[in-house]
C-alpha cells in the first residue's frame, strides 16, 4: 500500500525538494530543478521507479514507522527517531541551501542508546523511474571521513553517494548495513552532477548540517510576526520559501506532479510551475511578515517572464520563466494509489484566465505601498502595469476559464470579474498618489463599470448571493474574496449573504468545495449530471470528483471574521490547523470520506491563506 501523503515530511534547498515518508524512506526528488525528471518516483509508483530508504534493519514482515519526527526549530532540518529493542537511533536528513555547490541530500544517523542495526537501501532510477543507469564504486578515504563511494550514470545525469558505511549491489539496488551506538555517527551523502563534469567534491557533513540551520534561523530571525498561532504561520512561512527556486525567485506552487485530489481519479496534475496567482499571493503573505527580498525577487522575475508581451499573458510560467509547458503522460507509472494518468507539464498555461491580471497588479500594488521601490513613473514595474492594464481594458468582457482552470467552456466567471475591478482601483490608487501623473479618471471609469456590471449580473438576488458565473445559480468558493479584496464592504448584505449561502451549499463537513461537482449517484450537484450509472463531467469538463478545498476553507474563517463572526472563524482555523500532518504540512485538500490529505503536496495554495486567516483572525490588520 503507498504511503499516505501526509506521512511525508518536505526537505529542500530552495532549487528542488525531497519528500522523506515515516518508514524513512524518500520517495520523490527531481534533480537539479524542481520540474525536472524524479531520480525518486516511487511515490507516483512503486519501488522500482526510484526510492531511497534509510532505517532500522527490519526483524519481520514490513516497515517500521519512525516513533517521532519533528524539524530542529525553525528550520527545513528534519530529525526522525526510531525506537527498537535493541536502542534508540535518531536519523537528520536535510538538503543544504545549493549556492555555487552540487545539489545533495544529507542523511545522518545517530546512536542515541544501545546498539542498532541500521539498513539504507538506494534504488536510483532517471528519468521517472523509466533508466536503470550503470553503477560502480570508487575507493580513497577523504579528509571528511566518507571512504566509499558510488556513483551512478545514464545520460546526462550522474548521482553519487559518499558515506563511511560500506555499500555493496543486489538487485539493481545499492544497500549499505551498519551498526551505530550512542554517539556514534554515520552519514551518507548523495550529491547530483551532470554527468559530463567532473566527480563533485565529497560533502563534509557536519559543517553543511551548521550552514543549513544557520540559513534557516538567519531567515526566520526576519519574521515579523509575533501573534496566535505563531508556530503555524512560521512553519508555513519556511514552506513557502522552501518552495521558491532560488536563482531566479520564482515560486512553484508545489514540489510534486499527479498526487490525485481524488484517490483513484483523473484530477491529476504537475504543480512544479510557477502559477501568477499562487506566486501573487505568497508574495503578499511574506510581505505581511517581513520578507521583502523575496518580494523584490519575484517581481524581478515577473519582469523578465512577461517581458514585453502583456497581452500574451501566461497564467503559469517555469521557474526561469519558460512559457512551453507542455502537457504529457507517463504511462509507465501507474499513478499514486492507482490514481493515473500521471502528468508532467501543464496544459492549462494556454488558458486564458484574466484574475491573475488583478491578482499581478494587487501584488504590485502591495510592494509599492510597502516600500519595496521607490514609486516613480518611468521604473520597469509602471510600464508592465500599464500594458497589463491596456490589454485588460480591452479584453475583460471576454469569457475565461476562471481561477479553477476549468476544463470546459469558457464564461463570464464573477471572480475573473471582480479581479478585473482589482485591477483598476489599484492602479488608480497607485496613480492619486502625490507626485504621479496618469489618466485616474480612465481607471476609475473602467471600476465603476466593472463594479456595476458584477452587482447586476453576477448577483443572484432571490437567493441573496453572488454566483459562480453570470446568469448562473452555482456558487464558487472564490467568491469569499470579495470582501478581502475590498470590492464590497464586509457588512454589505449581499457579502453576509454570499458567505452564508456559501455555508448552505459548499460546505461538507464545515469545509469547503470549490464549486458544485458531480455525486457518485443520484445525479448533479452542478453541471451535466449523470447517465445510465456512468459519472460525466461536471461543469470544469472533468469526470470524478475532489475533496474540499483547503484555501476556500481558510478563506471562510477570514471572511468569517470580517462580517464579524470571529469565534465561528477561529474554530473553523483551529479544526483547519488539526488537518495538518505531525510537522505542519498541508496538501491541496481534504477527503471527508477517507480522513486523509489530497492532491499536491505541500500546497502554497493552502499555507498562504493559513497566514492570512491567522492575521486577520489574531487581530492583526491584513494589508
Amino acid at each position: 500500500m503507498a504511503t499516505l501523503i501526509e506521512d511525508y515530511a518536505l526537505i529542500g534547498d530552495m532549487q528542488t525538494a525531497a519528500l522523506v515518508a515515516r518508514d524513512g524512506s524518500v520517495d520523490w526528488l527531481c534533480l537539479p530543478r524542481f520540474d525536472s525528471p524524479a531520480v525518486f518516483a516511487g511515490l507516483l509508483g512503486t519501488d522500482d521507479h526510484g526510492f531511497w530508504r534509510l532505517a532500522p534493519a527490519a526483524r519481520g514482515p514490513g516497515r517500521t514507522a519512525t516513533a517521532r519526527r519533528r524539524y530542529r526549530g525553525d528550520s527545513l532540518v528534519l530529525e526522525s527517531e526510531w525506537d527498537t529493542p535493541e536502542g534508540t537511533v535518531r536519523v537528520i536528513d536535510f538538503m543544504p541551501p545549493r549556492r555555487h555547490a552540487a545539489p545533495c541530500l544529507v542523511r545522518i544517523v545517530e546512536g542515541v542508546t544501545g546498539r542498532v542495526r541500521m539498513s539504507s537501501a538506494l534504488r536510483m532510477r532517471f528519468s521517472y523511474g523509466r533508466v536503470v543507469p550503470w553503477v560502480r564504486r570508487e575507493g580513497g578515504r577523504c579528509a571528511g571521513g566518507l571512504a566509499d563511494r558510488t556513483v551512478a550514470v545514464a545520460g546526462p545525469d550522474s548521482l553519487w553517494l559518499d558515506t563511511e558505511a560500506e555499500t555493496y549491489g543486489s538487485d539493481l539496488t545499492t544497500h549499505a548495513d551498519f551498526t551505530v551506538t550512542a554517539g556514534r555517527r554515520v552519514t551518507l551523502a548523495l550529491s547530483w552532477q551532470p554527468s559530463h563534469l567532473a566527480a563533485p567534491p565529497r560533502p563534509d557533513a557536519h559543517r553543511l548540517l551548521c550552514d543549513t540551520e544557520r540559513f534557516w534561523a538567519d531567515w526566520i530571525a526576519q519574521c515579523s510576526h509575533t501573534g496566535r498561532w505563531r508556530e503555524a504561520v512560521v512553519r508555513s512561512l519556511i514552506t513557502l520559501k522552501a518552495l521558491t527556486y532560488a536563482p531566479t525567485g520564482g515560486i512553484v506552487a508545489a514540489p510534486t506532479t499527479s498526487l490525485p485530489e481524488e484517490i483513484g481519479g483523473v484530477r491529476n496534475w504537475d504543480y512544479r510551475y510557477t502559477w501568477l496567482r499562487d506566486a501573487a499571493i505568497t508574495l503578499g503573505a511574506l510581505l505581511r511578515t517581513g520578507y521583502r527580498e523575496e518580494a523584490r525577487r519575484w517581481r524581478e522575475w515577473l519582469l523578465r517572464a512577461v517581458a514585453g508581451d502583456a497581452q500574451n499573458l501566461q497564467i503559469m510560467y517555469g521557474v526561469a520563466g519558460e512559457r512551453e509547458l507542455a502537457e504529457s503522460e507517463l504511462g509507465w507509472l501507474p499513478g499514486y494509489e492507482g490514481s493515473r494518468p500521471v502528468r508532467i507539464g501543464n496544459g492549462a498555461a494556454d488558458q486564458l484566465q484574466l484574475d491573475v491580471y488583478g491578482e499581478v497588479v494587487d501584488a504590485l500594488w502591495l510592494g509599492q505601498t510597502s516600500g519595496l521601490t521607490p514609486d516613480v513613473r518611468d521604473d520597469s514595474t509602471h510600464i508592465l502595469q500599464m500594458k497589463l492594464m491596456n490589454h485588460l481594458e480591452s479584453n475583460w468582457q471576454e469569457p475565461d476559464e476562471g481561477i479553477w482552470e476549468v476544463r470546459g467552456p469558457r464564461r463570464h466567471f464573477t471572480h475573473s470579474k471582480v479581479m478585473t475591478w482589482v485591477a483598476a482601483d489599484r492602479t488608480m490608487r497607485r496613480l492619486s498618489r502625490p507626485g504621479l501623473d496618469g489618466p485616474v479618471s480612465r481607471w476609475r471609469a473602467l471600476r465603476d463599470e466593472v463594479h456595476r456590471e458584477v452587482c447586476a449580473k453576477g448577483y443572484d438576488a432571490d437567493r441573496n448571493t453572488f454566483t459562480q458565473s453570470y446568469g448562473s445559480r452555482e456558487l464558487d468558493a472564490s467568491l469569499l474574496l470579495i470582501p478581502q479584496v475590498g470590492f464590497l464592504p464586509p457588512d454589505d448584505p449581499r457579502v453576509i449573504g454570499t458567505v452564508e449561502a456559501v455555508q448552505r451549499e459548499l460546505c461538507e463537513d464545515g469545509f469547503v468545495r470549490r464549486y458544485p461537482v458531480a455525486d457518485e449517484v443520484g445525479g448533479l450537484s452542478g453541471g451535466d449530471g449523470l447517465f445510465g450509472g456512468t459519472r460525466l463531467p461536471t461543469g470544469d469538463g472533468l469526470p470524478g470528483g475532489e475533496g474540499v478545498f483547503l484555501a476556500c476553507s481558510f478563506w471562510l474563517a477570514h471572511d468569517l471574521a470580517l462580517i464579524g463572526r470571529p469565534a465561528e472563524g477561529r474554530r473553523l482555523f483551529e479544526r483547519l490547523l488539526a488537518l495538518r500532518n505531525d510537522v505542519g504540512l498541508l496538501a491541496e485538500e481534504w477527503d471527508t470520506e477517507r480522513q486523509r490529505l489530497v492532491g499536491n503536496f505541500p500546497q502554497a495554495f493552502s499555507h498562504v491563506p493559513l497566514i492570512d486567516a491567522a492575521l486577520r483572525l489574531g487581530g492583526q490588520p491584513v494589508l
